[in-house]
């Protein structure tokens, strides 16, 4: 067993103003989307400016941590907020749901691409890889909280979480999840990225590589209070629908994009071919003429 690296939450107070780890971790997140934003924004076949990307990120944040903290108080605490209604507003007590901030950041950048002009698809697209780094920041920052902690385990690495009542060896769950959602996810987004891709094609593999990787975390997470059909956490009901539509959108994307690439390349091959004929025309005729011209000057000589 490994001894929990106990850390305050709070990293420094100046009177009645904190700066907690859990709001530091999501600042920092939002810093290097930013950042890696404004590198992606530099490619040439990207959908937006650099200098479009501080907008973008400000307006994904705002989706994010809105949506995340109302989908935390409905999903997971709609109880304590019916007795304790403006416990909805004190974020810095943490508390945020990945599925309500996807569903905040969707809204944004709704409002965003409308405002922008620019299809949804490329700015959806745009954002998917800068979403794990904030992912990955937030599970740390619930590791140091010691929150959202893993199932019992006698495995050599569990820990036992101050905040545990039964003080008993479990998972290191939210190490998991920030391996996986922030590290391993990002690598393949970003990866995937890095050459043009048909629209939502980006999206769906964020999707699906979120889905599959929260699903399979679920199963060493402590679950929650409430079951679904009584085998499925309520996190794996929930990663369900981003399976699905993430492979669904992956392959709408390549389908539509292939078909809309054949129609292209017919019309070209047409439109060449087209040209070829036409070409092969004019020089018949120019022939023609210059043969014609030949003849009339031979018989001119011999007259």
């Amino acid at each position: 067993m490994l001894q929990y690296p106990s850390i305050d939450p709070i990293i420094f107070s100046i009177g009645p103003i904190s700066l907690r780890w859990y709001g530091m971790m999501y600042l920092l997140g939002f810093v290097a989307a930013y950042l890696v934003g404004r590198k992606r924004a530099r490619q040439a076949w990207s959908p937006m400016q650099p200098e479009q990307v501080e907008d973008l990120v400000f307006t994904s944040a705002l989706g994010a941590v809105l949506g995340g903290r109302v989908g935390y108080v409905f999903f997971y605490g709609f109880d304590r907020f019916l007795t304790d209604p403006l416990w909805l507003f004190r974020v810095w007590e943490g508390g945020m749901a990945f599925h309500g901030g996807l569903l905040g950041v969707f809204l944004a950048l709704i409002i965003y691409a409308r405002k922008l002009g620019r299809p949804l698809g490329e700015v959806c697209d745009f954002v998917a890889p800068l979403a794990p780094i904030g992912l990955g920041l937030g599970r740390m920052a619930n590791f140091i909280n010691a929150e959202l902690y893993g199932r019992a385990s006698d495995v050599s690495w569990a820990m036992v979480f101050p905040s545990d009542s039964l003080a008993i060896p479990r998972h290191p769950s939210q190490l998991y999840q920030c391996f996986l959602e922030g590290v391993v996810l990002f690598v393949l987004v970003y990866g995937f990225t890095r050459v043009r891709r048909p629209a939502w094609a980006a999206s769906g593999v964020f999707l699906l590589g979120y889905g599959v990787a929260r699903y399979g975390v679920e199963f060493f997470r402590e679950p929650d209070a409430s079951l679904f059909l009584d085998w499925m956490t309520r996190g794996q009901f929930l990663s369900l629908p981003m399976i699905i539509g993430g492979a669904a959108m992956i392959a709408l994307s390549y389908y539509y994009f292939n078909q809309n690439d054949r129609r292209f390349i017919d019309h070209g091959l047409s439109s060449s071919s087209s040209k070829v004929k036409g070409a092969k025309t004019v020089a018949k005729k120019a022939a023609k003429k210059l043969k014609a011209k030949k003849t009339k000057s031979k018989k001119t000589k011999s007259s």
